[in-house]
């Protein structure tokens, strides 16, 4: 009887594309439109570039589409194991084997704006094939459609594999170390290549990848090519064999509660009262949430390979500074604290007088996390590095950093939370939080801003006394620490309310309240694309060049005005950071501006 009740392959797919079609067309309000239209936007660019690529500088053609290869397979570990609108456990009770649910499913996954824009990308292989006559566009032609089947599928496979596998704090350490060595790569992994001679062999490298594959086939003989396409099909027929398998696991998991229980009788919390038991509790959820256990492998993975990648072109400028960037980084991934929570503040809100004790209690947690990593990373990195003049700034900024972080992240907790689920319905995935991503990288990109900012008055006084500074840093970082945690504490003792219900509802919804939504569209294009590379002209081309002017270092690295005449490098720099402040106004302001024209209408 189940055949009878169960649609055929060709219904069961197209019901997947509908379905997934009406979650993406009912999400389409506020700023998710927003940064849908400015996504596809950016992709579209992006495509354009690579058939760009295919017929101006058709040699560099393997590795641009391997950066597409890696979005595809790195995009879901940054966003803790993927966006997935249609989870395989609301399909578990469906009369199906697990392979035609694969399939249904991996059409449905077809049904969004990625692998369309991803498809223009991938024209550019016939428009390379061109350069071999009519054979080479048809083997081009199939050749784009088998790699963009590949590309999903592998993204697909690695999405099950981390829902699967992540069910221990080291598999949750291990993804992200991946995750903060990629984003490492991302911003020095030139050096390495260029130690290597990677002229000599990434040809080779990049054409045995599954992205190179097609241009493979379009070099080849017709038997070699056509033997190519096959095996690139068989390829696609393992993979969707191997996600089906992991689906079937992964529900069987999720109905079992996705995170295996602790063995043993856990061990009791402390006779303690006040910030030291909200401490000790904390402490427990920091090596006990899967979540926390990877995005804080994740900055201190990406504090570390940061300085090495250079380290392989022989610039140690960055080694000292390790375990300041792991402070930064660990602030960052810790900005939600009470937003990974869940709908648990009710305990704390329910406890008369406790709100001060569970803020100070993770502050403290905070810093026993990350403290004791950093200053190990600082002086290990100082030393080794053997620059003696880092010294004052590595232990004045050090205290500055760790007090304004612990401030910072509580402060932003409760002022700018992100709702997200409860960690106990996590579902099949225990990396995904349910949150909004969107926010949750904004509030990361706040932090990043918001932390270096509290260690703004060690930095000068170092310049003006370098030993001085160290005490500055000091004081600065305990009033940091003291005077935001009290706002924080303060806030949610005045708040705590409203913080549960957004956590348990979502936000209120404001119709009378314009967002950036409600901007024109070229003004909303422009506002997101100003915070998403703002920070190029102002961080790495603007700020580090002055202040390595400033102390003289003579490493040029990968900064631009570095490599100019002397004459005109103070002038780029203040033109770089005129560049990011510009984009940074831009973006705030045009919002503000709407606001405020809004109300006067009213």
């Amino acid at each position: 009887m189940a055949h009878l009740l169960t649609p055929g392959q060709a219904v069961l797919a197209r019901n997947m594309i509908r379905m997934r079609l009406a979650v993406m067309r009912n999400s389409l309000r506020g700023d998710n439109a927003s940064n849908l239209y400015t996504g596809v936007s950016l992709g579209l660019v992006l495509a354009l570039a690579t058939i760009a690529v295919a017929v101006l500088w058709p040699v560099h053609l393997p590795v641009t589409l391997a950066v597409w290869l890696s979005g595809w397979i790195f995009g879901p570990i940054f966003v803790g194991g993927g966006s997935e609108a249609l989870r395989p456990e609301y399909f578990s009770m469906l009369p199906a084997t697990p392979g035609r649910i694969a399939a249904a499913l991996l059409a449905g996954a077809f049904a969004g704006p990625a692998p369309a824009v991803n498809l223009v990308a991938l024209l550019s292989l016939p428009v390379y094939g061109w350069r071999f006559g009519p054979a080479g566009v048809l083997v081009g032609l199939a050749a784009a459609v088998l790699t963009l089947v590949t590309m999903v599928m592998i993204s697909r496979v690695v999405v099950a594999l981390i829902g699967l596998f992540v069910r221990s704090r080291a598999t949750a350490a291990a993804v992200g170390v991946v995750t903060g060595t990629v984003i490492a790569l991302c911003g020095n992994g030139w050096a390495p290549v260029a130690a290597l001679g990677g002229a000599s062999w990434s040809p080779l490298f990049v054409r045995v990848l599954p992205s190179g594959w097609g241009v493979a086939a379009i070099e080849a003989p017709w038997f070699l090519a056509l033997a190519i396409l096959a095996a690139n099909a068989a390829v696609i027929a393992l993979l969707l064999a191997a996600w089906s398998g992991l689906l079937a696991r992964r529900v069987v998991s999720a109905a079992r509660g996705g995170v295996p229980p602790r063995r043993g009788t856990p061990r009791p919390l402390p006779a303690a009262g006040g910030a030291r038991i909200a401490a000790a509790k904390e402490l427990r959820v920091w090596g006990r949430d899967l979540v926390r256990v990877q995005l804080l492998a994740t900055a201190l993975s990406f504090a570390v390979v940061m300085p090495l990648l250079l380290v392989t072109i022989g610039a140690w400028i960055m080694v000292p500074f390790t375990g300041l960037i792991a402070i930064v980084m660990g602030a960052a991934t810790s900005a939600n604290l009470y937003g990974s929570d869940g709908t648990a503040l009710w305990l704390t809100l329910m406890t008369p007088g406790a709100e001060r004790a569970d803020v100070r209690g993770r502050q403290l947690a905070w810093l026993v996390v990350v403290g004791p990593a950093a200053l190990a990373l600082s002086l290990a990195g100082t030393l080794a590095s053997g620059l003696t003049w880092a010294w004052p700034w590595v232990l004045g900024l050090l205290p500055a950093l760790l007090g304004g972080g612990a401030g910072v992240v509580v402060l932003l907790a409760v002022t700018s939370l992100v709702p997200g689920t409860d960690p106990h319905r996590r579902g099949g995935n225990p990396l995904s939080t349910g949150a909004d991503e969107t926010a949750e990288t904004s509030l990361a990109w706040l932090v990043l801003l918001a932390v270096p900012a509290t260690a703004l008055p060690a930095a000068g006084a170092i310049l003006l006394n370098p030993w001085a500074g160290v005490v500055t840093g000091v004081l600065t970082g305990v009033l940091s620490a003291w005077g935001l945690g009290r706002i924080a504490y303060r806030r949610l003792e005045s708040h705590g309310v409203e913080l549960l219900n957004l956590m348990k509802y979502g936000p209120a919804p404001e119709p009378g309240e314009p967002t950036t939504a409600d901007l024109p569209t070229h003004h909303r294009i422009g506002v997101t694309i100003s915070y998403l590379i703002a920070w190029l002209p102002l961080f790495p081309q603007g700020l580090a060049p002055l202040v390595m002017k400033v102390l003289g270092v003579e490493e040029r690295v990968w900064f631009l005005a570095l490599y100019l005449p002397p004459v005109w490098q103070w002038p780029t720099i203040i033109f770089m950071i005129a560049i990011g402040l510009l984009m940074y106004g831009y973006a705030i302001l045009t919002p503000m501006r709407l606001s405020s024209s809004s109300s006067a209408t009213r």
